[in-house]
């Protein structure tokens, strides 16, 4: 029997290796979390002439699909022309139609990075001069609604069933090998399998609508689905449930042929005995721990990478490095919470005849300090990979959320501490308990013999009392002293009464004599005071491992650092230089008397040292130009001590003063005031910074 069982575990453990193997080759990098970084026209810029396109830059290259974006005019209507296109690079682009109005027109964009993370939003821009607007720019986020967080709690879910399943099999294997027989134990890893692969069916789903409309009707929408599966993103979810069928092949072997006993062995007298605990090391037992470990490793590792390829680990900065860092950090976050949680699981739940003893709670916290090192040094480089500088922990919403997160390590770390000294006072009394337990099962052993050897005694001692009765009567078989003889018939059945109350007794008894082990082992302080702790911890890591989920949702400090000095930049030259080069400043402007609100446009170009041509146009608020009594303007350079200049522009026509020489001795950050005069006594002075030369 024990050689037919070997190779065909060895061959079940071949094929999980062999199918591991073929799914992590046949995987592929992903990008990461997208953001803008500039727009022509920029936010919020004023253009003289309608452009013929609109482009956004990101930070990474994007998805594009039909609407990703869109141009409104004022009323809402769409005035661009066709699909979005790469214009170059990570530069993307949609024409628009000729011709347009003045007045406010909003861009809208929709993208997907391969990350699996959505980036939306929207701006502004005006042709002439700005207007109302119908088209309203809030609460672009597609993390918002019912799908965005359902998909959220599909994503925690998955994190957490990856944890349980990959923990709890690492606890049975490393550190309590009789667990793999223990009911709860089987339970607890079975289930993780499950969250995992229900979450990630979910998250196929979901996907498509999460990452376009955001409407609950298009969950079940197959084209999207179809969509979804010709993406990064979906084939890494797609990879993960090959793993998962892997998974379960392992789980299989774990709680199946390594958990059963070990074969019966005939000792030299000629009698048989079956090895009770599945902890103990033949050589069969070796090998299958050795081919489960290795096997259970590389898909963990697998499942792992599959969220390292597809989300921040995959590119940006030392990718190729990150991405392993990632999968070992995910590895060492599965061994220690997810053990956490089995441990928690055997201290209360374990039947009484197999409790979990001393020293594998002894070795979990081994591997729990050796999981705990393995957390700082790949947590320490992944800060500083996502975030860059000391200033993005607090100026950033992913440095905020990491800083929460490193408080709940530490708060968890201190009371694992206090786990690790509850483990060193229950390793000084379990042994005396377990000694004490199998003396008492010894005894019971030898009286449970004695009883049946008594009984045996009895019964024999009542047949012979009978049958020498019997020979001392002068009844003769067949006869009875009472009347004529009776023929003899079959003999009747025995009564079963005595041997199913016999059956009952004992069953009532060990029941009684596992609640009496149950009662004393609860009874211990040690061990009372380890579940406390235990169950702390438990408490802390599920609150640690939400704020981690979001985390993962999360634009990295470094890279939504430079999205925002890559706006801050693009906005200043879009409003410092139109689309001929020249610099364009827009000052709207009030002198509080009647008519006195406008807007006033100053254009200078080439907007460099030396002479430059000047033009000031004054538009009302519904853009239309209108004239007034005086406008002047002035450059000062204070850090130069250089001004102020005065230009005196002429009149040209409506609303349009110009003035050609305009000299700008130097370059640098100018000081532009502009003084407008709409009546005798209105009067007021508008300045705004712009970089000449």
């Amino acid at each position: 029997m024990t050689q037919t069982i070997a190779p065909r575990v060895r061959t079940l453990v071949l094929l999980l290796l062999a199918a591991a193997c073929a799914l992590l080759a046949g995987a592929g990098p992903a990008s990461a979390h997208a953001a803008v970084t500039g727009s022509d026209p920029g936010q919020g810029a004023v253009v003289d002439k309608a452009p013929a396109r609109i482009t956004l830059t990101f930070s990474e290259q994007v998805a594009l699909s039909d609407d990703s974006l869109r141009v409104l005019d004022p009323q809402g209507k769409r005035v661009d022309t066709a699909e979005p296109a790469t214009a170059s690079g990570t530069t993307y682009a949609v024409p628009l139609h000729s011709g347009l109005p003045d007045g406010t027109y909003t861009v809208a964009y929709q993208v997907v990075s391969a990350d699996s993370h959505p980036v939306a939003g929207a701006y502004t821009f005006s042709i002439g001069a700005p207007s109302k607007t119908s088209v309203s720019v809030s609460g672009q986020s597609t993390d918002d609604g019912v799908v965005g967080w359902l998909y959220g709690f599909g994503r925690y879910v998955s994190y957490a069933g990856f944890i349980v399943m990959a923990g709890g099999a690492a606890f049975v294997l490393a550190c309590w090998r009789s667990g793999a027989g223990v009911r709860p134990v089987q339970r607890f890893v079975v289930s993780g399998w499950v969250a995992l692969t229900a979450s990630t069916l979910a998250l196929l789903l979901l996907r498509g609508s999460f990452t376009g409309s955001g409407k609950v009707s298009d969950i079940f929408d197959l084209s999207l689905l179809g969509q979804v599966l010709q993406t990064k993103s979906g084939a890494a979810l797609v990879s993960r449930l090959l793993l998962l069928a892997a998974a379960a092949l392992f789980i299989a072997v774990l709680f199946g042929a390594y958990a059963r006993p070990s074969p019966t062995t005939t000792l030299t007298d000629g009698a048989s005995r079956r090895h009770p605990d599945p902890s103990e090391d033949t050589e069969e037992k070796r090998d299958l721990t050795f081919g489960l470990s290795i096997g259970g490793v590389v898909v963990a590792a697998g499942l792992a990478a599959s969220w390292a390829m597809s989300e921040h680990a995959s590119v940006g900065l030392q990718a190729g490095i990150a991405m392993p860092v990632d999968v070992l950090h995910l590895l060492a976050v599965a061994a220690w919470l997810g053990g956490l949680g089995a441990l928690l699981v055997a201290l209360y739940r374990a039947p009484a005849d197999t409790p979990i003893d001393a020293p594998a709670v002894r070795r979990f916290s081994q591997v729990a300090f050796g999981s705990v090192l393995a957390l700082i040094a790949t947590g320490t480089y992944q800060s500083w990979r996502q975030l860059g500088s000391w200033s993005a922990f607090t100026d950033t919403g992913y440095g905020q959320l990491l800083l929460a997160k490193i408080a709940l390590v530490v708060v968890l770390v201190g009371v694992a501490w206090i786990s690790r000294r509850w483990t060193g006072r229950l390793a000084q009394t379990v042994p005396v308990e377990a000694s004490a337990g199998r003396e008492k099962a010894r005894v019971g052993a030898r009286a449970d013999g004695a009883g049946e050897a008594a009984a045996v005694g009895d019964g024999d001692a009542r047949a012979e009392s009978e049958g020498e009765s019997g020979l001392d009567t002068d009844e003769q078989p067949g006869t009875d002293s009472a009347g004529p003889a009776k023929p003899a018939g079959p003999a009747e059945p025995a009564e079963p009464a005595d041997s199913e109350r016999a059956a009952q007794l004992a069953r009532q008894q060990a029941a009684r004599d596992a609640a009496q082990q149950k009662r004393m082992r609860d009874a211990d302080p040690n061990r009372f005071g380890l579940r406390r702790s235990v169950l702390a911890e438990a408490g802390i890591a599920v609150v640690l491992l939400a704020v981690t989920t979001v985390l993962t949702q999360t634009e990295p400090g470094r890279t939504e650092q430079e999205a925002k000095a890559a706006t801050a930049a693009s906005a200043s030259s879009s409003a410092d230089t139109g689309a001929s080069g020249a610099l364009t400043l827009n000052m709207p402007f009030d002198t509080g008397g009647e008519d006195g609100k406008g807007i006033v446009t100053i254009d200078v170009d080439p907007a460099r040292v030396g002479a430059n041509e000047m033009h000031v146009y004054v538009e009302r608020p519904n853009g239309r130009a209108f004239d007034i009594p005086e406008v002047k303007v002035e450059f000062t350079l204070k850090a130069k001590d250089i001004g102020p200049l005065p230009v005196v522009p002429d009149h040209i026509a409506t609303g349009h003063w110009s003035a050609n020489g305009v000299q700008i001795p130097m370059a640098g950050d100018w000081q532009v005031d502009v003084t407008v005069r709409t009546s005798d006594i209105d009067e007021v002075t508008v300045s705004k910074n712009a970089q000449i030369g």
